[in-house]
């Protein structure tokens, strides 16, 4: 099939979007590929047609596990072959998936990239016949991105596997630096970067000063019609701010990584259909959702950077008819950055200390642990060790940069299962054990493809159909493991520790210093940049793509700056107009002030005084009695 006739096919498009069709044959022809696509660009149809259109499988490399697994099912409806591999995951269950990348169907590997650190995974994707390697997110490979994620700069390894495989990298974000950066991360060939503008004219950026935020939130939602976002920076707060618009009347949804699957799924069409009116979320929200007809986008506190501000906000007026991105700013929004600021670089002993306590928690042996995939409690951890959490997860995040350990933000994965034995085995456990033949029916008839593939099963609709409580589903289900009949793993939603290195003394650790200075710095930087955008006078979609390197911009005309501009010129228009017209009036006869009020046909009557004031104060006109004259 033709590009075209796949778009067609799975998509239902007649077009590719603007620059999709470019970047497409660039991969065709076997090209590195950078492409530069603002959010709602469609990147993903990018690295999903070409590898459509060739023989083999596309490898996936994306951080966000959320967005993998929305694309995994999305393909899947399609009718198309696809698998993800992501923390949580046993060992076993990951043996099967990269069997049937080897020789099933499967047309997409996606991967998180701390799981190209594990040499079962390197050494599979060896024997796969790759077409294609995808790289979302990619600014993540740089140390001078917003987001730089250890893990990606392994990435490159996978060339040495297959050395003629073009790699596509695909961001919606990225400065010349960060551009620079990913291409020779990625061993770019030669460089090759499609670029769209960074304009997006039909959306007004707003700063407001807020001194109550939530008192804005509520005239930003009853001011603008249409469906909206509200980013806020904890899971906690999406469930209130949610609570504080259903309370006054505007329906509202909160989402967070953290909730069960279905359920995120359920509140997202929700939003989508227009049944619910905002959704009320943390950074997790919004990607791969095309929703066109989002007319506002508020960001309750500052962003991390300008590169997710430019993200998240660019998720608002997809249609390309008028959306605002609203910014609610005030002086202390500053001291909490900086507080924040401090908690992100911990010291190195600090650093140190939460590497000893977390193997202590684990109770691992030194030189022991090695690939061992562990849930963590974070709550639980600090609490029993006396650790401030913010601290605690950036250690984390640093030792992940030195590959002694990988750290996963909690996402929820659900329960899940697979027959262990063959059909006929089975068969004959349910003759001698004929009291769990009426649960094994069950499962039978509720979840087929399990003697192949693990399956996602629901607890309480087993419980449902068996007439059983979800705790007896629960036991009679391990039980089954216990009897190697299947293999259950049960849904989590906790953070997720992988050491990737046995367990170490820890003044045998290696933290590197300055890496974690250059990290500041860069941290540093654009925190500033924020400040400087939400601080500044200055037209904002001029500010913003300076920032992305378009640095003569014309002024956007929609933002709040520039309107303010524009009233305030149009003010003194009048003004010069009505000074005229009382010139004129007085220069023929004098006048009392109610009928110079009457006889100016020009502005308002609140213009007209104000300008009368304003000509008395400059002496311009007096008053000679009741009268008034040309001063």
């Amino acid at each position: 099939m033709t590009i075209q006739q796949i778009l067609k096919q799975y998509w239902n498009h007649d077009d590719f979007r603007p620059m999709q069709e470019e970047i497409i044959q660039s991969v065709l022809l076997g090209h590195d590929t950078l492409a530069l696509l603002p959010t709602g660009g469609g990147k993903s149809v990018c690295f999903q047609v070409p590898a459509l259109a060739k023989e083999g499988i596309c490898i996936v490399i994306s951080p966000l596990i959320a967005l993998m697994k929305d694309q995994v099912e999305n393909l899947k409806e399609k009718g198309i072959e696809a698998v993800s591999i992501v923390s949580g995951m046993g060992k076993h269950e990951i043996d099967i998936a990269l069997d049937n990348c080897i020789y099933g169907q499967v047309k997409f590997l996606y991967l998180s990239p701390e799981r190209l650190l594990s040499e079962l995974v390197r050494e599979r994707i060896k024997y796969m016949k790759v077409n294609l390697i995808a790289v979302d997110e990619a600014h993540c490979i740089s140390q001078w991105g917003y987001n730089f994620r250890p893990p990606y700069l392994h990435i490159a390894d996978l060339r040495d596997l297959h050395p003629d495989v073009p790699v596509l990298a695909l961001t919606a974000t990225a400065t010349a630096e960060v551009r620079e950066d990913i291409q020779q991360k990625l061993r770019f060939r030669k460089p090759n970067i499609f670029k769209k503008s960074f304009e997006r004219k039909n959306i007004s950026y707003v700063v407001q000063n807020a001194e109550n935020k939530l008192r804005k939130l509520l005239d930003i939602a009853k001011g603008i019609k249409g469906s909206g976002i509200v980013y806020v920076r904890s899971r906690k707060e999406t469930a209130e701010i949610a609570k504080f618009y259903n309370e006054n009347g505007i329906k509202a949804e909160y989402y967070h990584a953290g909730l069960e699957a279905g359920l995120r799924s359920q509140k997202q069409e929700n939003w989508k259909n227009n049944r619910t009116r905002i959704i009320v979320a943390t950074n997790a929200f919004g990607m791969g959702i095309d929703k066109p007809d989002v007319r506002f986008v508020i960001h309750k506190d500052p962003p991390e950077s300008l590169e997710a501000y430019y993200q998240e906000a660019g998720r608002g007026g997809r249609d390309e008819k008028k959306a605002y991105a609203v910014l609610l700013y005030n002086p202390s929004d500053r001291l909490k950055q900086e507080k924040k600021f401090e908690l992100s670089f911990p010291s190195i002993p600090e650093i140190k200390q939460v590497y000893h306590f977390l193997a202590n928690y684990y109770q691992l042996a030194y030189e022991a642990g090695e690939g061992l995939s562990l849930d963590l409690d974070l709550g639980d951890f600090c609490s029993r060790f006396k650790l401030d959490a913010v601290k605690t997860i950036n250690s984390l995040k640093f030792l992940e940069q030195d590959e002694y350990l990988s750290f996963n933000e909690s996402v929820f994965l659900p329960s899940r299962f697979r027959f262990e034995v063959l059909n006929e085995q089975l068969y004959n456990f349910q003759i001698q054990n004929p009291g769990w033949d009426p649960f094994i029916k069950t499962l039978l008839r509720s979840y087929g493809g399990a003697f192949e593939n693990y399956v996602r099963l629901r607890e309480f609709d087993l419980a449902r159909r068996t007439n059983m409580n979800v705790q007896q589903v629960i036991d009679g289900l391990k039980q089954l493991q216990d009897f190697k009949i299947l293999n259950y793993q049960q849904q989590t939603d906790m953070p997720q520790v992988t050491w990737l290195k046995p367990r170490q003394h820890v003044n045998a650790l290696y933290i590197n210093k300055k890496a974690i200075d250059e990290r500041k710095a860069t941290y540093r930087k654009k925190m500033e940049a924020v400040f400087a955008y939400a601080e500044h006078k200055k037209c904002h979609s001029q500010m913003l793509l300076a920032y992305f390197d378009e640095p003569n911009a014309d002024k956007c005309g929609v933002c709040d700056v520039c309107l303010e501009e524009k009233r305030k010129r149009n003010a003194s228009e009048i003004f010069d107009d009505i000074t005229s017209e009382i010139v004129q009036l007085l220069g023929n006869t004098s006048m009392d002030l109610a009928s110079l009020v009457t006889s100016t046909n020009i502005g308002t009557e609140k213009e007209k005084i104000e300008t009368i004031r304003l000509l008395l104060d400059a002496g311009k006109i007096k008053f000679a009695g009741e009268k008034l004259v040309i001063g």
